[in-house]
């Protein structure tokens, strides 16, 4: 039988929506967990220049960002996370940041922000979960800074992201000058 046999296609496609029925049944998850290794087909990390960091760590319940070279904290800032921050983001306008391994991929110094660095959110788990329930699972997840509209004001107060992870307007810009595209960010609990 050929790959593109159409009733031997079929059958395979029943077979899988039997597990998934039998697993969900018994309670089971066929979806990995939102904490699992990031996925192989990310492209390869270049290494950054001497002095910038190799990696970011938030640490949701912490409210803490901490921009890492090896073992060691190179800078660590307060953040604001989405209006409902605990736990992963499961679909857009859910009001949470998501949690995993991502990378920086892109950086717009002419946001409607200070300045935002674009998380890959969401990976091909994202989209494969939130299209299980039927959902959109959101996009356009950002490190960013105040709103400009604000000027130069003290940072909000609270939890007041559509999802992202928002910092000063001068810690922005240390991130900013710190980070290079494809730096990876894994974002805890």
């Amino acid at each position: 039988m050929s790959q593109s046999d159409p009733p031997a296609r079929l059958a395979r496609i029943l077979l899988s929506l039997s597990l998934v029925v039998s697993m969900s049944a018994l309670g089971m998850s066929i979806l990995p967990y939102p904490g699992s290794a990031p996925a192989k087909t990310e492209r390869p990390f270049d290494p950054p220049k001497p002095g910038m960091a190799d990696r970011l760590v938030v640490r949701k319940s912490e409210r803490r960002l901490y921009l890492m070279r090896g073992e060691q904290a190179l800078r660590t800032y307060g953040i604001a996370l989405g209006f409902r921050p605990d736990g992963h983001k499961r679909h857009e306008g859910d009001g949470r940041t998501p949690e995993g391994h991502y990378r920086i991929d892109r950086r717009n110094d002419r946001s409607r922000y200070r300045k935002s660095l674009r998380i890959s959110y969401p990976n091909t788990r994202d989209v494969r979960r939130a299209r299980f329930r039927g959902q959109s699972p959101g996009g356009l997840i950002m490190i960013h800074g105040q709103p400009n509209a604000r000027g130069g004001a003290e940072p909000l107060a609270g939890d007041w992201t559509q999802g992202c992870i928002a910092v000063s307007n001068r810690a922005i810009d240390e991130i900013w000058s710190l980070t290079a595209l494809g730096t990876p960010i894994e974002i805890l609990p």
